[in-house]
């Protein structure tokens, strides 16, 4: 299985800032130390080009963030500071998710070791989120004809309102959310699907929540290809989460996702890590690491049957 990384293009944050900039090199550490993972490959992506980005987002909101013009509001919503390494940096984390997309219709799945980037939207960012590299993706490769339809499975604890505004108009993609009822943003643009959880939910709940949006959007299909949005911030130990759901919880999760999009509908899929923000930082590695395992298994089952295939 392919992954993408861009923990070495680093955004500089001022000491004490509250985002986990750590876990994606913690992360890479983590998967290439791992021996279930040698046979998978760790690739650095190329940056989404200028003409990519504004197929997702107004150009003149592109040419202020590429050109350091953004107001300090616009600053103060996104959340980093500005620098040319953040552009580079969100560049480089849409072409993560654009280079998994695209090996996963060629092998099945693949995945971001980072992206995410839901509350992005069309003229401006927010959360932590400058350019939206699931949207970026998608019409990307809707424009190039590689793809006719696909879905975006968000299940962040935080709704992608960014994802949801961009796409509102496109047809061809089914944007579904699994969020917080009461957690940021205060203001959610409607998705096609979204299921809003209350406080403190629980495995069970999460889990059944997720099957029934599951069947909502596969329903609505068939699909190209589907992205999915592994957040680790759903955990009952994440300071921003305010959800009850369990390690084990979130490895059902996307043992679901996985299993139910990539073997029993052959649908191709692309994972990226989306939020995590648990006061100790091994507590989201965790997480991701998990997710990717899973998604490993999955991706050789895939290729496994393919090849009993003959395709």
């Amino acid at each position: 299985m392919k992954l993408f990384y861009t923990d070495h293009f680093e955004l500089p944050l001022p000491e004490g800032h509250r985002f986990p900039m750590q876990k994606y090199r913690l992360l890479r550490n983590r998967i290439a130390a791992d021996d279930a993972h040698r046979d998978d490959a760790l690739i650095v992506p190329q940056a989404v080009t200028y003409e990519q980005l504004i197929l997702a987002h107004d150009q003149e909101y592109v040419d202020r963030v590429c050109q350091g013009r953004l107001t300090k509001e616009e600053i103060r919503r996104i959340g980093f500071p500005w620098s040319p390494l953040m552009v580079e940096r969100s560049k480089r984390s849409s072409g993560a998710t654009l280079a998994a997309a695209r090996a996963a219709l060629r092998e099945g799945l693949a995945v971001n070791m980072a992206g995410g980037t839901h509350h992005a939207m069309r003229a401006a960012g927010e959360g932590y989120c400058v350019f939206n590299d699931a949207a970026v993706t998608l019409l990307t490769l809707l424009a190039e004809g590689q793809i006719s339809r696909a879905a975006v499975l968000d299940c962040d604890v935080h709704q992608g309102n960014g994802t949801a505004e961009i796409l509102a108009s496109e047809s061809r993609v089914v944007t579904f959310s699994m969020h917080g009822a009461k957690n940021f943003p205060l203001r959610k643009h409607p998705s096609d699907i979204d299921i809003e959880l209350a406080d403190a939910t629980n495995d069970a709940e999460f889990l059944y929540q997720l099957k029934m949006g599951l069947d909502a959007v596969l329903k609505m299909g068939p699909y190209d290809l589907v992205i999915y949005l592994a957040g680790a911030d759903p955990f009952s130990g994440d300071r921003l989460g305010r959800l009850a759901v369990s390690k084990a919880g979130l490895k059902a999760r996307d043992e679901m996702v996985l299993e139910t999009c990539c073997l029993q509908n052959r649908i191709p899929l692309a994972m990226a890590m989306a939020g995590g923000y648990a006061n100790v930082v091994e507590d989201i590695v965790d997480i991701h690491a998990a997710s990717i395992a899973v998604a490993s298994r999955i991706c050789r089952q895939w290729m496994g049957r393919s090849r009993s295939y003959g395709t």
